[in-house]
């Protein structure tokens, strides 16, 4: 029976990779964590019933963090509801909601970033301009192509297969401009040998430049200093969202850590009897 499912999630690999266009290292993490829960769950059949017991499986993760037990049982889930597509009659067993505590990256502050491109490379100078400057992530910055950028905006084929348009700032341009004159890349921004670059090799890119001035930070970091900066500059929640690629408005509030001063600001401003 579990040769069954082994072949049914290669089929669902290729499903997030063909079909929702999910990145090689996003594919890689459902692939590696499902065929893990695949030899741990307990499978058996009740009539046209295929019942996944998640409890193995979550004994053997209790020790994990909550956030950890969280993605891989998403995991699970997704797989089950591929099925269920497929009209294989799947109920998960033990399958309780494991409640994650909403936490934030720290975001990088304005005065690191600047040091940064004091001491940069151009094509890092790019990198962290598209992910500072118009909130990219990371898988977005290494699918980006030149047929996606214009005179005024960028075209962002994002999570869910959803594309967006981000307004390019000046400096921006001018930057990529400069760049792309100079590597003379052919489809991708960010090329070697005629392919795009992976996200891990930005990913270890963008770390090398900050390690300069002796601070850690990850591209999700800085992204959210692109939200967080917009946000504390009077940028409206909904436009940021956008900006983001956020599907849900409470999304971009949790993303964007709205704080008490900048409630307290905005109340004072709206509030009738706050006004002259």
């Amino acid at each position: 029976m579990k040769s069954f499912f082994e072949k049914k999630s290669s089929e669902f690999l290729e499903y997030l990779k063909s079909l929702r266009h999910l990145s090689d290292s996003t594919v890689s993490t459902y692939s590696l964590n499902l065929f893990e829960a695949l030899n741990e769950i307990g499978i058996e059949k009740d009539g046209d019933v295929f019942e996944f017991n998640l409890i193995p499986y979550r004994t053997k993760l209790i020790n994990k963090k909550k956030k950890t037990i969280a993605k891989k049982i998403s995991i699970i889930r997704s797989f089950a509801a591929f099925l269920k597509d497929q009209k294989i009659n799947v109920l998960l067993v033990g399958d309780e909601p494991v409640r994650v505590p909403k936490t934030l990256p720290k975001p990088i502050s304005n005065g690191y970033i600047k040091e940064a491109l004091e001491h940069c490379s151009l094509e890092e100078k790019v990198l962290i301009f598209l992910i500072y400057g118009l909130g990219l992530r990371i898988s977005e910055v290494s699918n980006l192509k030149l047929a996606d950028i214009t005179a005024d905006w960028v075209m962002v084929l994002g999570k869910g297969s959803k594309h967006r348009s981000i307004p390019v700032l000046k400096e921006v341009r001018a930057v990529l401009d400069e760049f792309i004159a100079k590597d003379k890349p052919k489809e991708y921004v960010f090329e070697k040998d005629g392919k795009k670059l992976s996200e891990n090799s930005l990913r270890y890119r963008l770390s090398k430049v900050f390690k300069r001035i002796g601070i850690k930070a990850t591209p999700h970091q800085l992204r959210h200093s692109f939200a967080s900066d917009l946000l504390n500059n009077g940028g409206r929640v909904a436009d940021i969202g956008k900006l983001l690629g956020h599907s849900s408005l409470g999304t971009t509030e949790i993303y964007t850590k709205l704080n008490g001063s900048y409630k307290l600001k905005n109340y004072l401003e709206a509030h009738p009897l706050c006004k002259d």
